[in-house]
């Protein structure tokens, strides 16, 4: 992931600094800011490619940056933004509507008609993944798409929320990836940006069925994350939570080669394998971790920590702990 930060400049030349780098940018913004808070500015933007779609993790001051005609008409590369706030807050305005994002919430916008987004004082610092894309690869007409623009997509229900938990997690983990990762989540992606824009349109059948298929497991794979420790997690709370028969998601499963109980074991298992290996982690009780993570039975867990990686739980923990110790 590249990133353009403020860390290494000035305070008081840090504003300057980010609003001459957003004027140079291919899609250029004007930024504005109280000047009370200007000594206090401080900017970070990761970018990483998803094939046709390009990630933006931007980490912000409170600002306003403004895509004016004038901008529009200097540079358009013909572009769509889905924004998801991480943290904080922020508005976004176009086309005479106002979209009050909040924690998960999703907004599109069109880069090539003019906006505002205000990043408000209220929140000392604002986090939000931008995905951005070429209108070409979206099977919708545009005339409906520019309804959509600056319509908040709640990130609290029904595919939204399943959505915004696979953009957070993406989010979350962009850092990490590398470009190999990012060229297969790449296709996956862009599944999921049609699928939850498609719903908002209430054009879900204008998209591909292996799309929906492919972001639904992405969504699922999310929510099973999210609810790892809960040893309430079964095939039949991921299916009610999707709006899905039992039947059609051991179906989804199967065509990926997996059982459902096999997923989440697997997923269980690599959180607790993370977490023995982890120093900071070396007081907690193993039988804490795996609690932790959904394991009832410590007797259990152990059992299964065995057959898959031929260690127990604890040997597992000492050969960690002797190897950071080298």
């Amino acid at each position: 992931m590249d990133v353009v930060s403020t860390d290494q400049v000035p305070e008081a030349e840090r504003f300057a600094f980010w609003r001459e780098v957003n004027a140079k940018l291919p899609m250029p913004y004007d930024l504005r800011c109280d000047p009370r808070l200007e000594s206090g500015f401080r900017a970070r933007v990761g970018f990483s490619a998803f094939g046709s779609v390009q990630a933006a993790l931007v980490t912000i001051a409170p600002h306003t940056a403004h895509r004016t005609a004038r901008l529009i008409r200097q540079s358009d590369p013909e572009l769509y933004e889905l924004a998801c706030t991480v943290r904080g807050g922020s508005t976004i305005t176009q086309d005479g509507r106002r979209a009050d994002q909040r924690l998960g919430d999703l907004v599109l916008i069109d880069t090539s008609r003019p906006y505002q987004v205000e990043h408000a004082a209220r929140f000392p610092v604002s986090r939000v993944m931008i995905l951005r894309f070429p209108r070409s690869l979206l099977p919708f007409p545009a005339r409906e798409l520019r309804e959509l623009s600056a319509t908040r997509i709640p990130g609290t229900r029904a595919i939204g929320a399943l959505s915004s938990q696979f953009l957070l997690r993406l989010a979350r983990h962009m850092p990490e990836l590398t470009a190999a990762e990012a060229s297969r989540l790449s296709g996956l992606t862009l599944d999921v940006l049609t699928l939850v824009l498609g719903h908002a349109l209430d054009a879900e059948a204008v998209v591909p069925p292996h799309a929906r298929r492919r972001a639904l497991v992405a969504q699922i794979d999310a929510f099973v994350q999210n609810h790892l420790g809960d040893p309430r997690l079964t095939p039949d709370v991921i299916a009610a939570a999707h709006h899905i028969s039992l039947r059609h998601l051991y179906k989804l499963f199967q065509q990926e080669g997996r059982t459902v109980a096999g997923h989440i074991r697997e997923r269980r298992l690599e959180r607790c394998r993370r977490d023995l290996a982890d120093p900071a982690l070396a007081a907690r009780p193993i039988h804490a971790i795996a609690a932790r993570w959904g394991f009832t039975s410590a007797a259990h867990f152990s059992e299964v920590f065995r057959t898959v990686y031929g260690l127990s739980p604890r040997q597992f923990r000492r050969q960690s702990e002797a190897g950071h110790a080298d």
